[in-house]
């Protein structure tokens, strides 16, 4: 008995479904809402700075991000999917595919807020305004932000040579940049405080001109008025090492003073 061929054609469509279903559950972490991270801030912060993955596999997790690279050589800005070094220098290098990452985070950019911010004078003013209109505390979010800004206080630091030096230490060598009336791109993200450790609490911005030619780690900034575009991040996947500095190093210690002097 031959089943109608209505019949054949449904049993296919149900077994691709099916497929795809399971697909979908096997290949784990999509593009979206997810935060993609290499290491930790805690490992940075003591020397392991050795690059974990090539930059042409960080690209595959997202459009927008922040970091560094082998040896603490510069700043990361990703935006578009174009990724850049900011180097000591302060200029904006392209990132080529084979240069290695220590530290990173990253993700496909999807708004799902706008907030409008006027009248910050500075950092602090900037989070507090924040703070008080964040959908909650306990989520991660990245953000960007496209406009003039009166003024921006940037940084980069230098390669480091091994022995490598604490972090702490490292900026103590930094460059500083500013930057007045500039236009240009700030991107980041939040870390809820239940992430000390894995990642800066609270924001850390990094910013690059409209012209994609400067930039840096942000130490302090100002905005007139500038729509803040907020993508809530629920989901969260890290990259760890497995072998290297950060195989023995010890990551029970507190060391959010030595964080605070660090992005200050």
């Amino acid at each position: 008995m031959k089943l109608p061929w209505y019949y054949v054609i449904a049993v296919i469509i149900l077994f691709l479904a099916a497929v795809a279903v399971f697909d979908l559950f096997q290949d784990g972490p999509g593009e979206g809402d997810v935060l993609y991270q290499v290491s930790t801030i805690d490992a940075l912060m003591q020397s392991v700075y050795d690059g974990i993955i090539p930059n042409e596999e960080l690209k595959k997790h997202g459009d927008i991000g922040i970091g560094t690279f082998n040896g603490l050589d510069g700043e990361m800005v990703a935006v578009d999917g174009n990724y850049y070094q900011i180097k000591s220098d302060g200029v904006a290098y392209p990132v080529k595919d084979d240069m290695m990452i220590p530290f990173a985070t990253v993700t496909f950019f999807e708004i799902d807020k706008t907030i409008l911010v006027e009248d910050a004078g500075n950092f602090t003013e900037f989070t507090g305004k924040m703070d008080a209109v964040l959908p909650s505390s306990n989520l991660f979010y990245a953000f960007r932000i496209d406009g003039q800004f009166p003024y921006i206080k940037a940084r980069s630091v230098p390669k480091q040579e091994k022995p490598y030096p604490l972090l702490v230490d490292a900026v103590a060598n930094q460059s500083v940049f500013e930057f007045h009336n500039v236009t240009g791109t700030i991107v980041g993200f939040y870390t809820p405080q239940y992430g000390k450790g894995i990642n800066v609490p609270g924001y850390h911005l990094h910013f690059i001109t409209d012209d994609r030619k400067a930039g840096g780690h942000i130490l302090d900034f100002s905005i007139d008025e500038a729509d803040v575009k907020l993508d809530i991040t629920p989901e969260f996947y890290m990259e760890l090492p497995t072998d290297g500095d950060f195989i023995g190093v010890d990551l029970t210690k507190d060391l959010h003073k030595e964080l605070e002097k660090v992005e200050k």
